[in-house]
């Protein structure tokens, strides 16, 4: 395994923080109650990958004094809470929401064959489960480019 390996970014576990854009995909045919257990998985990976970039940070900084070396597992705990929540909850599970009532609303608008009426309430969700893949990196790399730009410069700051 290399040096920079991720396990919360590299593996399939990353997939765990996309959970909630299954259940925003699938919320036109299931109970909103497996929805949000959805976003609670997503969360549940979140604050996991927060503690495991936090307790990283505390075993390569033990020769640091104890104010800085708690400071700088906050630090890094906030970034990771902020960069995860961003990218792998909230944007995408608003984008995915948005392509499925886009089109339940383009379906209401209209006039479906007889043949495929059956296959109509299933469209919105083939739908949002399509663009899933489509949107991950492009998020990824706008939560990524924003927080190098502006938070992380502003944190910077702060101290200076």
């Amino acid at each position: 395994m290399p040096a920079d390996y991720d396990i919360f970014r590299d593996s399939t576990l990353r997939y765990l923080g996309y959970s909630n854009e299954l259940g925003e995909a699938f919320r036109p045919l299931v109970n909103k109650s497996l929805v949000r257990l959805s976003y609670g998985v997503a969360f549940g990976y979140v604050f996991s990958d927060t503690i495991h970039k936090g307790y990283q940070v505390w075993n390569t900084k033990a020769d640091h004094p104890s104010k800085l070396r708690h400071y700088l597992v906050a630090e890094q705990a906030v970034d990771t809470l902020i960069w995860q929540t961003m990218a792998s909850v909230l944007i995408p599970g608003y984008a995915i929401h948005k392509c499925v009532d886009l089109s339940k609303y383009v379906l209401s608008r209209c006039t479906t064959p007889t043949a495929i009426r059956p296959m109509v309430p299933y469209i919105p969700t083939a739908f949002g489960l399509a663009m899933i893949p489509l949107i991950i990196h492009p998020i990824d790399y706008l939560v990524e480019t924003s927080m190098h730009t502006y938070y992380r410069p502003w944190r910077r700051s702060l101290y200076d």
